[in-house]
């Protein structure tokens, strides 16, 4: 009884009986392939070794299918990049899923593609996982969670760590996931060819860490954006952070959706970029070798930690003034991750 293309999920699925066994193995199973989840205990056995990485989230971007990925894609980017980010490498991952009845097979078959094909760029494995249908009403189309364990090869990496005269360094244009979402939206027709960022950063951080650039932070930006994650920072290890505005790169879509919609690029979520802090003797080589891999041409320095105005985010703004740059607040827009 194979999974027919044209078929949808159905409560059945869930259930535990003979259609929730065909859609795991002819599904999840074949696109997850790997010796630990193909023994099919009720918990995977791992080997670890060393301080470990732990991180979990959970997926709900609408719409689930947007320019430059889909939630599949950002459910594995998501996690890996949470380990990235910590000096660790991604090693094993969970992935559950809440799908509601009704929900195409066809549909469900492209995520769990995408999320085999994203997962081959850091060379994790997805080892175990759970599937669950709900009546249709009680979700929206799809939920992902995923988990992701690593040895962490960089310790010492933490928003506590920032140091006077650290530079602060952005590896990519700001801003594009979020306004990837808004464009995808119904009320919007907008023609653009903006995509969102949406990508796995361990290539570029593992290229980092080889060429034994010191590193004292580095964060994903995504929900909050740069405003969020500096903040953050500028709190969390009690110094000021500076900021030029004419150095943070946005691409023209990306300010030009701001502008219509009175957004500012700083709050906008982004999912595949990231931000490092590190001393300014090591900038050069961290631009030298981020400007190899992975979508970081445009990685630039946008400014500096000082001892003044500590935990505050200044912006300095190309007409010559200055303003703190805040935590966002309220909702920007709805479900981008």
């Amino acid at each position: 009884m194979p999974i027919r293309k044209n078929e949808r999920i159905q409560l059945s699925h869930g259930g535990g009986g003979k259609e929730m066994n065909v859609l795991i193995h002819d599904m999840f199973f074949k696109a997850f392939a790997n010796p630990i989840l193909a023994a099919e205990e009720d918990a995977a056995q791992l080997q670890l070794c060393g301080t470990t990485a732990f991180t979990t989230d959970s997926f709900t971007v609408d719409p689930l299918f947007f320019a430059g990925g889909n939630i599949g894609k950002l459910a594995i980017a998501g996690t890996v990049n949470d380990l990235a980010m910590m000096g660790a490498i991604p090693e094993y991952l969970s992935c559950s899923f809440i799908i509601e009845e009704g929900f195409a097979i066809t549909d469900l078959q492209t995520i769990v593609t995408s999320m085999a094909d994203e997962i081959q760029h850091c060379g994790a494995h997805i080892v175990c996982g759970d599937t669950k249908v709900v009546p249709k009403g009680c979700a929206d189309g799809i939920f992902i969670n995923t988990s992701g364990i690593g040895q962490i090869v960089k310790p010492d990496i933490s928003v506590k760590n920032l140091q006077h005269d650290d530079v602060i360094i952005v590896s990519r244009d700001i801003g594009r996931h979020g306004a990837a979402i808004l464009m995808a939206r119904d009320s919007l027709t907008l023609e653009s060819t903006l995509t969102s960022d949406c990508a796995t950063l361990w290539p570029i951080v593992e290229q980092l860490i080889a060429s034994n650039v010191d590193i004292h932070a580095m964060r994903d930006a995504t929900r909050g954006g740069l405003s969020a994650v500096l903040n953050e920072w500028a709190q969390a290890s009690n110094v000021g952070i500076n900021i030029n505005e004419t150095t943070i790169p946005v691409s023209s879509e990306v300010q030009g959706l701001c502008e219509l919609y009175g957004f500012e690029p700083f709050d906008l979520a982004n999912e595949g970029t990231f931000i490092i802090a590190l001393p300014r003797s090591a900038a050069d080589k961290a631009l030298e070798v981020m400007a190899q891999y992975c979508h970081c041409d445009q990685a630039a320095i946008i400014g500096n930690v000082t001892d003044k105005n500590p935990g505050k985010v200044v912006l300095n703004t190309p007409w010559g003034s200055s303003r703190y740059l805040d935590i966002p607040q309220g909702e920007l827009l709805p479900r981008i991750c």
